[in-house]
This record gives structure tokens, C-alpha cells and sequence, in this order.
């Protein structure tokens, strides 16, 4: 199925905020309840707004993805997990890198299914950092795209 990108209003920001959170306890088994409770306000009232914001949506208009970019970087990808695994992602990712000149992303080592991702979508890992950018002991993998195909 193709779909298509749309752009993210304000208003809608609560709606990114409870995709995020679902997400987030289908993939992120490794975060503790209190990393998601500390991450969830901040997301909703800081990060939302420092990024460049695109989603999918459903036939009813309900977004069921959603991207977030700030200088090349891919900040956010989170899809609800209904609909993980059916192209969301793959499409959410392409966009980035074909319209926002995504070319580099940060993944939490331990959630192997964001960096298998990344790595068939062409990403590499070019470095480590023990702690998260909160300095949470969560280890982060930096990766760029690799261009040399």
C-alpha cells in the first residue's frame, strides 16, 4: 500500500505524544516506567517543537506514523503499533532522506528492531555513547547513511 505524507499541525501534537507512548511499550521493552513517564512531557511540550514534522495517516485521517528531523538528523520515527511492519515506516524514512536530506539517525543499541531497520534502509553505525543525551545509562548507536552503494 502507498501512502501518503502528510504534515503534522499543533493541534495534533497529543496525538503524536500517545503514538509515541505506544510505541514506545511495544518496541522499547528495555525503558523503565519512569523513563517513559520522565520522556512523555517532554516530548509534548519540548521536542515536538524542535522538529520538522511529518506523518501518515489512516483512510479516516487518523495518523498512525510520524517523523521528526532537525539538521539531517532523523529525531523520531514511531509508528502505532498496529501498524508496524506494513510500510509506514519504510515510507516515513524514504521521505525523510529524499525530501529532508535525512542522513543520519540515533538508535538505542538495545532496541535491535530499530537498528536492523536502519541498517536494511542503508544506515551504518559510525559511533557509541554509553549514556543517552539525558544521561540516561541507555547506550545510543549514532549511524549515518551509507552512500557508497
Amino acid at each position: 500500500m502507498g501512502y501518503k505524507i502528510y504534515n503534522v499541525e499543533e493541534s495534533e501534537y497529543k496525538e503524536l505524544v500517545d503514538i509515541w507512548e505506544a510505541s514506545v511499550r511495544a518496541t522499547h521493552h528495555f525503558l523503565k516506567e519512569e523513563n517513559i513517564l520522565y520522556f512523555k512531557p517532554l516530548i509534548l511540550n519540548e521536542y515536538l517543537k524542535a522538529v520538522i514534522l511529518k506523518c501518515v495517516r489512516n483512510n479516516d485521517m487518523k495518523i498512525i506514523g510520524f517523523l521528526g528531523v532537525a539538521e539531517q538528523n532523523l529525531e523520531m520515527l514511531f509508528i502505532h503499533p498496529n501498524f508496524i511492519g506494513k510500510g509506514v515506516g519504510k515510507t516515513l524514512l524514504q521521505y525523510a532522506i529524499k525530501k529532508l536530506n535525512v542522513t543520519k539517525v540515533d538508535v538505542n543499541e538495545d532496541n535491535q528492531q530499530a537498528l536492523k531497520f536502519y541498517e536494511h534502509h542503508g544506515f551504518k553505525i559510525f559511533d557509541r555513547s554509553a549514556l543517552d543525551a539525558s544521561g540516561k545509562p541507555y547506550p545510543i548507536l549514532y549511524m549515518q547513511l551509507d552512500t557508497i552503494k
